[in-house]
Order: C-alpha cells, then structure tokens, then sequence
C-alpha cells in the first residue's frame, strides 16, 4: 500500500514533521527526496506572490497525479503540501516528499510531480510589488511546459 498525502492549505508547513510523518518506523525506505519551492523575488521587487486555487479541483488533481506516479515508479509514499494565499517572499510554497527503496524512482516521481504542479494543477499566481502595484496574473513558462511533455511522452497522459 502506498501512502499518500495531499494538502492545499493557507497555513506553513514543517518539512520535517512530514518527514517524520512519511518515514514512521520503516526501515525498507532507502531513498527519501525532499523538494522545497519558496516564493523568489524578483525586479521589481515583490511584496508577495498571491496564489489561488479551485478548492475541491486542486486536492483531487494533485492526488490523481501522486497515484499516476505511484503507478509509473516503486515508491513508498508521497507527500504534497501547496499553500494558497499571500505568500511573502522567501516563504515556503510547495514541499513534495517521495520515499522509496532506491533513489531513481524517488528522483523521477518527485520530478514528475512537480513537474505537473508547475504546469497543470489549478493554481494561479499574481505578484503584488512592494511600491504597491499588482503584476497580471503570471501564465506558465514554455520550459515548464516542455519538462512535463517529457513524461506525457513515454506513458498515456494524465488524468
């Protein structure tokens, strides 16, 4: 049985309670990725990055894209936490922890997850300057783009 978790939430989370969480008192773990996105300024500078979603939509499509990795790679378990909100920059964003065996499938799944976040989970992003101005809303990167073609390319798509 794989254990997956997924949560969109407002408040800051604690990587290694999660860590902790996932690891409870296996020893058949041999790889545990951890991955970390925080809010980057940028010029102009930022006061904030504003990040919505569409609440119900956001858990379930993460979700269904933890299975597909689970499906695609030996993993153990996953975890991923992506905040919603006005996000400060330096704070953090999004963790995904992938624990399996060995590091390969670990690498892959949490790069294919994120991967997948970055392009196709309904979340929207708006940056909020610190003279006071509001940024439109920020489309993804065609690099994002690509780096997900990858894995649509070599399995049937995602759900």
């Amino acid at each position: 049985m794989v254990a997956l978790k997924v949560s969109v939430q407002l408040e800051d989370f604690s990587a290694q309670e999660e860590e902790k969480c996932l690891l409870s008192d296996r020893r058949d773990i041999g790889a545990l990725i951890s991955f970390i996105g925080l809010c980057r300024d940028e010029e102009p500078p930022l006061s904030a990055l504003e990040l919505e979603h569409y609440p119900g939509m956001a858990e379930a499509e993460i979700a269904a894209v933890a299975k597909e990795a689970s499906l695609r790679w030996p993993i153990f378990g996953a975890t991923i936490i992506h905040r919603y909100g006005m996000i400060k920059p330096g704070a953090q964003i999004v963790l995904t922890l992938v624990a399996a065996a060995h590091r390969e499938a670990a690498f892959a799944s949490a790069q294919f997850i994120m991967d997948y976040l970055k392009t196709r989970a309904p979340f929207w992003k708006k940056r909020h300057f610190s003279d006071g101005t509001e940024g439109d809303w920020v489309a993804p990167k065609i690099e994002d783009d690509l780096a997900l073609d990858r894995w649509l390319e070599t399995k049937p798509p995602l759900p």
